[in-house]
This record gives C-alpha cells, structure tokens and sequence, in this order.
C-alpha cells in the first residue's frame, strides 16, 4: 500500500478531532500512515516557515505563515471570495487588491515548503477551496504523483462562475488533478455545465470533460461517517444528556453559525410551528447549538444578530413557566457529547440553504435507538439529501409553512413508520461510510492516474 499524504487547511494538533473533513480523514490516517500537512497563523513571525509536529500515527507538518498573508489568503481570497461564490452568495463577494495573488503564493509556497516530503511511490489527496492550485504548483515541481482533489463544498454554478474574475484559473488550477471528487451528482452536473459554457468543453467517453485542450475528471463520492462507532458512543453518552421537563420533546439543531446554513430560516419554521400547532400536542423545544465561526466577518455578524433578534421575540410571545420554546447556544460543543443530545433528540432540524453534504443529518441517523428512533427532517438542498431522503422528511428552507407542516408531522408519526424510515437511512449510511469513501476514492484516482500516465506514454511515442 503506497503511502498517503494529505493537504487541507486545518490540520489535527490537538487530542481531539473537530470538524467533518478532520474526523473523516483522521482515522484513514491512523490506520493507513502517512504525511499531514496543512497551515498554520503564527503571529510572531515575519516570514513562513514549515514545522513538524510530534505524536500520532502520521507525521504532521504545517506552514506558519505570518498574519498578513494568511489573512489574505485565508480570510481573503479563501473565505470572502470562493466561500461566497460556491455557496450561491455571490452578492457577498468581498474582492479587494492583493487577495488572488496571496491565495495563490500561499499554494506556491506550500508546494515548495513540502516537496521534498513527497516520495515517488505517495498518493496525494488534497482537500477543499483553501488549496484548488496546489496540484498544479506541485506538477510545476516535477511531481508526477496521483493527485485527487476533494471539495467538500457545493460545486458553483454556471451563472455564479460568472461573478469570478479570473476565470480561467479554475480550468487550470482543477486540470492538474487526476481525479476530482465532489459531494454530489447535482456537483457533478454543476462543474460539466461550467466547463461546457464557461471554458467550451466537451464529455468524452470515459468521464473526463475536454476543456481548450485540458482534462477534468469528476466523479461524485459522498463524504460518509464511522457510522458504527457514532453509534457505540451515543449508546454510551445518552444516560449523560441532559433532560428535558417531563411532557416535553426535543428537536435539535447543530449548525455552524455560517449564512449558508439558513438558522434564521429555521428559527422562522420553528415559529410558524408554534403559531400552527393545536394546543393539545406535547410541547417542542428546539435546542440549536451554533458554533462560532469568523466573527470578525460583518455578515456572520447580521446572523448572530437575527439569530438572538428572533429567540426573544419567539420566547417572549410562546414561553410559559417552566418551558422555553427556544434554547439558543452560541459556543461549540463536544462531539461525543453531542452524540448523547442526537440520542436524546425526538426530532432532529437540518435545514441549511446549499451544503456540500452535512454529517449532521448522518450523525443523528447513526446515533439514534433503532427501536424507538427520531425523525430527520432535512432541507432539499443538502448534499445528504441524494442519499437520505427515502426516510426524511425533506423540507423547502426557504418556506416556513413547509418546515412547520414537517415538525407536526414528525411529531405525530407511529413508531413503526419510524423505525422503517430509520432502517433505509442506517443501512445507506453504514453501507457508505467514512471507509467506503476514501476507499472508493482512492481506488479511483490509481486507475485516472494509471490511465494519464498512459495517455502521456502514447502521446510521446507518436
């Protein structure tokens, strides 16, 4: 088995692992070996430099970079430019002088930084928008290793690709990759409508898209979870969830505190629910955890702000002694803690605007009690809706009255209707797990590079 190296943003320090992309590619790491690398804020430097850093099964390395260019790389570029952009918010585009050329001398430096950990025999996987040119700094070093990309974000569409200065970046930036993996077939269709219009493109038989003399290879592979395990540690963290007053329910919701999740939409479904329901029917508390993320940013802020605006006013109008419609927390929570509250959960309310997937929705499905489970109600624009949405309820965001008519009808439902929706949703996640991801993923990107390299041979004895 050849050895892995991996590149994404963040990198695993610390005990424990956090975020979707960190869980999911940890264990691969552990069990297979190999090389992380990602970057790294240091503000006492004037200059970047590469360290190593001790302890684990893999070797981690990360580029310090100074505050500056990090900020332009990453708040810039990364996250006020190509955030924005794939996730349908081109109104938000935050383009100002500087940002391109940071993002794509952090990538070239990168590159430089950590060839020489490269070994003839390594795969590489390189994750998500903070690194789109890598593979292409890397080619320029002479590295003829597979290469395979993964966005774990939605895919732009044509019409947002518009919004993007440099286009052409994108052609050649994604060109240099063996394989391009993508959350979803909507992601998949997505990127052959930009190549077809945008770069004039063209599908040839074995899947890659001809763009101006340029290849692209992608293939969907849906990020999945360790389902088996999620659902060992909620079994063990249940008795520790806290409870809720008797006669009550509990609907949970945990989000990033990010636009594209749609919480204010949510917070909004939640209200027309109360204003719906009978005043016969059990009480429902949402419990919406939202983790801080990017606060310095002004439309993270607009979010916290409507966020708290709505809870009072929903509080305010339909609390009554010892029942508060609404438990709002800003702060992140324990994963394994977390697993105790799914368990808990009656109802669980995923609904962002556009997500590249979002474990959530499998992390209830994976930690509930098969004989009495709760009820996913999840927004059709979830990546995880091409997967789960045989036994969801599958809701409009955008449209309150639909989250409403879900949460009574989730509400309401038999336990055997229950438990036969759970069961197709726990078979797809435990069958499509985290293994069956990155196994199926780099098995296909051996065969696109086997293939490359020869198309390449034939190409130079002609």
């Amino acid at each position: 088995m050849s050895r892995l190296v991996v590149y994404s943003n963040r990198l695993p320090l610390g005990q424990t692992a956090s975020g979707g992309l960190v869980v999911a590619l940890q264990k691969t790491m552990e069990s297979q070996g190999g090389v992380w690398i990602g970057t790294k804020l240091d503000e006492s430097i004037s200059d970047h430099f590469l360290k190593e850093y001790d302890g684990g099964k893999f070797d981690r390395h990360a580029l310090h970079l100074q505050p500056s260019e990090y900020n332009d790389y990453y708040l810039g570029y990364a996250n006020s430019v190509l955030w924005p952009l794939f996730h349908g918010r081109t109104d938000l585009l935050d383009v100002a002088h500087g940002q391109l050329a940071a993002y794509a001398s952090v990538n070239q430096k990168l590159a430089e930084a950590t060839r020489h950990l490269i070994t003839d025999d390594d795969t590489i996987w390189i994750h998500d928008y903070h690194f789109i040119p890598l593979a292409s700094e890397l080619r320029k070093l002479g590295v003829q290793n597979p290469i395979g990309f993964f966005l774990h974000t939605p895919f732009p569409t044509t019409s947002d690709v518009h919004a993007l200065t440099h286009k052409r970046n994108l052609l050649d930036w994604l060109s240099a990759y063996d394989l391009v993996g993508l959350q979803t077939q909507r992601d998949v269709s997505a990127m052959i409508e930009v190549c077809r219009t945008v770069f004039g493109g063209q599908m040839l038989s074995d899947g890659r898209i001809r763009c101006q003399g340029r290849d692209i290879w992608p293939a969907s592979f849906p990020i999945g979870i360790e389902a088996e395990n999620f659902r060992r540690t909620a079994e063990a963290q249940k008795p520790l969830a806290p409870q809720i007053a008797s006669g009550q329910r509990l609907l949970i919701g945990v989000d990033r505190l990010d636009y594209s999740k749609g919480l204010p939409h949510k917070f909004r479904g939640f209200q027309r629910y109360l204003e719906d329901r009978a005043s016969s029917d059990s009480p429902l508390t949402l419990l919406q955890i939202a983790s801080p993320t990017r606060e310095d940013v002004e439309a993270y802020q607009e979010v916290r702000r409507e966020l708290e605006q709505i809870t009072g006013q929903v509080n305010g109008r339909f609390a009554e002694l010892g029942y508060i419609p609404i438990q709002y927390i800003h702060r992140s929570v324990p994963r394994d803690y977390l697993a105790g509250l799914y368990r808990r959960a009656d109802i669980a309310l995923v609904t962002p605007l556009i997500d590249g997937m979002n474990l959530v929705a499998k992390e209830y499905i994976a930690a509930q009690d098969p004989a009495d489970p709760g009820v996913l109600i999840l927004s059709e624009a979830a990546g995880a809706a091409e997967q789960l949405k045989v036994g969801a309820l599958m809701v409009n965001p955008f449209d309150p009255g639909s989250v409403s008519e879900a949460i009574q009808s989730a509400a309401s439902m038999s336990r055997e209707e229950r438990i036969e929706r759970h069961q197709s949703q726990w078979n797809e996640i435990a069958r499509h797990d985290v293994h069956w991801w990155t196994g199926t993923f780099l098995n296909s990107l051996k065969r696109n590079a086997a293939q490359r390299i020869e198309h390449d041979s034939i190409l130079r004895l002609a």
